[in-house]
């Protein structure tokens, strides 16, 4: 079997390139065994299948809340509004409490479902895959829902190191 050719760029090139494609923000939210409520800012989240209902998202080896995720049978994927900015950044750089102040709603297997979010999937957690220096997580998700005004509410987008809602194109 053939390897890879080594890298002909560096990492600050690798992510400039990176930045060039567009990407929703979403929280990824569980609950600890000892019930403590762990969440973090993703934007690697994409579809995997229809039949049945797979979704991915990838966490650093190296994070601290990875043995939670990675043991944990449920998460749930909130989909970020654009005024949901001010969750974005608390989730992906806060220390403590995460969600103090934050309104949420338990899932049915005790996960936090943020208020106001686009669209939130409640997931099992299917698969985990080793990968580089993250692991990649396949959730089979089981549940999932929809802002009631979706089609008045704009997506939080990350393209090229900021945040952005989109324009429409037609």
């Amino acid at each position: 079997m053939r390897r890879a050719a080594a890298p002909d760029f560096d990492d600050a090139s690798f992510r400039r390139a990176l930045g060039q494609f567009a990407t929703g923000v979403t929280v990824i939210t569980t609950r600890a065994d000892h019930g403590q409520l762990i969440g973090i800012t993703a934007s690697s989240f994409n579809s995997v299948s229809l039949a049945p209902p797979l979704i991915l998202w990838s966490l650093s080896s190296a994070a601290g809340s990875m043995p939670v995720f990675r043991d944990n049978s449920h998460y749930a994927v909130n989909v970020l509004a654009s005024s949901q900015l001010d969750l974005c950044r608390r989730f992906a750089t806060l220390k403590g409490d995460r969600f103090a102040g934050v309104p949420y709603t338990l899932s049915a297997t005790g996960v936090p479902v943020l208020d106001g979010a686009l669209a939130w999937f409640e997931c099992h957690n299917r698969s985990r895959y080793v990968e580089g220096d993250h692991v990649i997580f396949v959730g089979e998700v089981e549940r999932c829902g929809v802002h009631p005004h979706a089609e008045n509410v704009a997506p939080l987008i990350f393209h090229r190191g900021g945040f952005h809602e989109p324009q429409s194109l037609d």
